[in-house]
Formats: structure tokens, sequence, C-alpha cells
């Protein structure tokens, strides 16, 4: 029964998205405002025919440019990510080439960038920095790759030179810089029960694994917990410059992920998680 749950799933999800992408890509071609929300409501619904229970701690900054800088564990982390805000995401730059996936990326207008290269760096930061002071949120993962779940790597800080950008003056004509939000994306729970470190490599997708037998893999392993927080914006200007903004943020990332981990759930007063509609249901929510 798993096996067959976990083919309709697929089945229902390469429909729905392969009739959901024309609607996007004329969005895009005619600067609709439907491109920003859209993705947003596929993420959400994307949640629930994956089975993805979702809770969602703290307030995302949008409407206004925004860095937000997230641990990174698993494909899913964009699902989980889009479906809690509107936002656009940084990838490397192989991710355009990718089949399938990487037309998806483009069509959430990704700023596509070369992470390996030290002399691109000052090329990516530039196109960040333009997106962000055209108001856009866009998703950052500084650790640079993604890992098992149980931890988060030390944050890179050459493409949050991005956040030294000013976007405008104060009343006492001091330069306002963009906001940069902390957020912690947690694997917390398999059938409703706490995930287990065992468990976490089920959805987390790093090192040398194959996407579509993971993806397989993860969605027989039934409906999983996600918790992502959205910490309070701090800036470089606060922070006391790029590489001790990157410090902070990872120090505030890493706080969010453990007590997800744990089981405390900072901030959220309601039941451990919120229950996902049944695909059959879900299924009927995109239009």
């Amino acid at each position: 029964m798993q096996s067959l749950r976990a083919a309709v799933i697929l089945f229902v999800f390469f429909i729905a998205t392969i009739t959901g992408m024309p609607w996007q890509a004329s969005a895009l071609r005619f600067r609709l405002p439907r491109r920003k929300n859209f993705p947003h409501r596929y993420h959400k619904w994307l949640c629930r025919l994956f089975g993805i229970r979702l809770t969602v701690i703290g307030t995302p900054i949008q409407g206004r440019g925004v860095l937000m800088a997230a641990n990174h564990t698993s494909y899913f982390d964009i699902l989980a990510l889009s479906g809690a805000a509107s936002v656009s995401f940084v990838a490397k730059k192989e991710v355009a080439n990718w089949p399938f996936f990487g037309t998806l990326a483009r069509l959430q207008e990704t700023v596509f960038v070369e992470r390996d290269k030290r002399s691109s760096t000052g090329s990516a930061r530039d196109q960040i920095a333009s997106r962000l002071k055209q108001g856009d949120a866009l998703v950052l993962f500084p650790e640079g790759t993604s890992n098992d779940g149980n931890r988060v790597l030390p944050f890179r800080s050459a493409l949050m030179g991005a956040a030294e950008v000013e976007i405008g003056w104060n009343g006492q004509g001091e330069p306002i810089y963009v906001p940069v939000q902390p957020v912690s994306v947690s694997y917390v729970g398999l059938h409703g029960i706490p995930m287990g470190r065992e468990n976490r490599p089920f959805f987390a997708w790093y090192g040398d694994m194959d996407l579509l037998p993971h993806l397989w893999q993860a969605v027989n392993a039934g409906p999983f917990d996600v918790v992502v927080e959205f910490h309070p914006p701090m800036s470089v200007e606060s922070a006391g410059g790029r590489k001790a903004l990157a410090t902070a943020a990872e120090a505030v990332v890493r706080a969010g992920q453990a007590r997800a981990l744990a089981g405390l759930l900072s901030g959220h007063s309601g039941p451990p998680f919120k229950t996902a509609q049944e695909p059959a249901m879900a299924a009927t929510a995109l239009a």
C-alpha cells in the first residue's frame, strides 16, 4: 500500500506540475503579479500532497527586499520554505541545467550563481543585490551544500556580501541596509512521532545520493513533519560586518534547529504539528 500511495502522489505531482508550468511561464513573460504568489500557493499544495506537516514559527519578512539565510538539508527545503512564504532562491548554476527541476527553478525566478569560483563571487553578489533592491525575498543557503539534517554546517560569508547593499536612507541621512532573516528548517517527525537520527537520511539529500531513487524512498517512508522558524532579522550594520553577520546568523539558525529537534517549539502555542490533508483532498487545492 505504501508503494501504491507513493506512485499516486508522484503521478499527481507530475501531472499537476506540468499543467501549472505554462500558467507560471505566462505570468513571468508578461510580468504579472501572480508570478510571485503562484509558487507559494503551489508549494503549500505540494506540502499537503507529499504529506509534509508544516509548522511555521515566527513571521517571514514579505513585501520588501530581504535575504533569508537558511540551513540546507534537502530539496524538500524548497517546498517547506516556499510553502511558508513567498520567496525565490539562490542556487548553484548547475541546477539551471537539471532536467525538469531546473525548469521549475527558473519559473520561480531563482538566482543562479557559481559558488565554486572565487572570481565569480562579485558578479553573484551583484545579481543578488539587484533582486533585493527590486523588493524580492531571496533564500540563500550559506552552508554551500546540504547535510544529514542533524546539524548546521558553518555559514560561508562570501554571498552574504549582498547584505551590504544600501536600500535607502533614514531621517538622519544614514544608509539603511537590506535585512537578513535567519531561518531554521528542521525535520522532526515521521508518521507523527519524533524522527530519530537514523530516519533523517530518508529525507535529507546530500553527498552522492541520486535524486529520483531518493525521492521515491522519501515518499514511500510516509508523512513527515518539518518545522520552519523565521527568526528576528539582523543587518550587516548591526552585526559589525559581513563575516560577523554570517557567524551570527549561523548561531541563530543552529540554536533554532536544536530547539526543534529537541521538541521545544519556541513561540508555538498550538498542537505540536499542523495536520496535512490527505493527498486525495489536496489534489483539489491547486486551483
